[in-house]
């Protein structure tokens, strides 16, 4: 934010369209829409006990669930403790609703300016059900498939009604229809991205040994910690699953600094969130962007790994302060030579 600040007031005042006017602010009910996608958010990806575990429990008949998913297991193995993840009924059926969305948004979203038409319908109705199909907890038992009700689902439920009637009631067409227009033109900008980015990871996971994990990160150093942020940015893991991976790490010799260094950047950097991020501000900020969160990670990394191996509390402050001050510097002269150039 520092380092792009004058970029981004030019932007704020060029901005244009439903969210930002000249001078009036966000309109109420983009608010109330922005907050409600929020929560929606917050309800769906939270791992508190209240959200996650099953208030409510019912089996559906389906006999053949089990083996489905034992057919499923075969062809997808995975290893648990090594934080792979298998394919579930569940799993199957969110890949078809997504396909299903694809094709039913591609009818009704592309063309959505013109009017929405039962294509539009058919694709938010498709999202909604893909959402709460998500929500819930299904396991394969031998004697058909447990659905558990879980407190994400009643969230996600609430949430959407909240949607749906901030929708209908606060939103003008115009603006509902600039809405989904460039939610569908953010999703066409971004999906092929995510898919060669989930490609090239898995390549590049499979290539990697967990040997070499102790001969790059071992011992605290700056070889070391810049190993952890490069384990954190292409050995991508799904939420929570950093903690065994960290563990494993930790098993095989990976020293306690690299260790903090890997925790910090695995959740902030992946190859997808780069290419993302890239196609939406631009890639010189995006590398800004990655490099700063490299350079944070590994000096935390440095910082811890340095206390784990016994430094005195006092140099490590005033290494810190150093660190803070020629970054601070740095920000300066870079700010004035933006505005030098700027003729400020």
């Amino acid at each position: 934010a520092m380092v792009f600040r004058a970029d981004d007031a030019a932007h704020e005042l060029a901005a244009d369209g439903m969210f930002a006017h000249h001078g009036t602010g966000m309109a109420p009910g983009a608010l109330l829409l922005l907050l409600a996608w929020v929560v929606l958010l917050l309800a769906g990806t939270l791992k508190l006990g209240f959200l996650t575990n099953a208030h409510l429990q019912f089996d559906l008949p389906l006999t053949a669930a089990a083996s489905w998913q034992g057919t499923l297991d075969q062809l997808v193995p995975y290893d648990a403790s090594k934080g792979e993840e298998g394919v579930s009924i569940q799993g199957v059926a969110l890949i078809v609703l997504l396909a299903a969305i694809g094709w039913s948004a591609w009818r009704g979203l592309e063309n959505i300016q013109d009017g929405a038409n039962r294509w539009t319908v058919a694709s938010l109705a498709l999202i909604a059900a893909t959402l709460l199909l998500a929500s819930l907890a299904v396991q394969a038992t031998p004697i058909g498939l447990r659905v558990g009700l879980t407190g994400k689902f009643f969230g996600v439920i609430a949430t959407l009604a909240a949607v749906y009637w901030i929708v209908r009631s606060r939103l003008s067409p115009e603006a509902v229809r600039d809405w989904l227009w460039e939610s569908w033109r953010f999703v066409k900008q971004i999906f092929p991205l995510l898919v060669i980015g989930v490609f090239v990871v898995g390549m590049i996971r499979m290539l990697i040994r967990p040997e070499w994990i102790e001969a790059l990160a071992g011992a605290n150093t700056v070889l070391g910690n810049l190993a952890g942020v490069t384990f954190g940015v292409f050995m991508y893991f799904p939420t929570l699953v950093e903690v065994p991976i960290a563990k494993m790490f930790l098993d095989l010799g990976m020293h306690r600094g690299p260790l903090l260094a890997y925790l910090m950047s695995d959740p902030e950097l992946s190859l997808q969130s780069i290419l993302i991020i890239a196609a939406i501000i631009g890639r010189r900020k995006a590398w800004t962007y990655v490099g700063l969160v490299a350079l944070f990670s590994a000096s935390a990394g440095m910082t811890y790994g340095a206390w784990v191996d016994g430094a005195a509390l006092w140099k490590l402050a005033v290494a810190l302060a150093g660190f803070v001050a020629v970054l601070a510097t740095l920000l300066f002269v870079a700010g004035r030579n933006t505005r030098a150039l700027k003729g400020v």
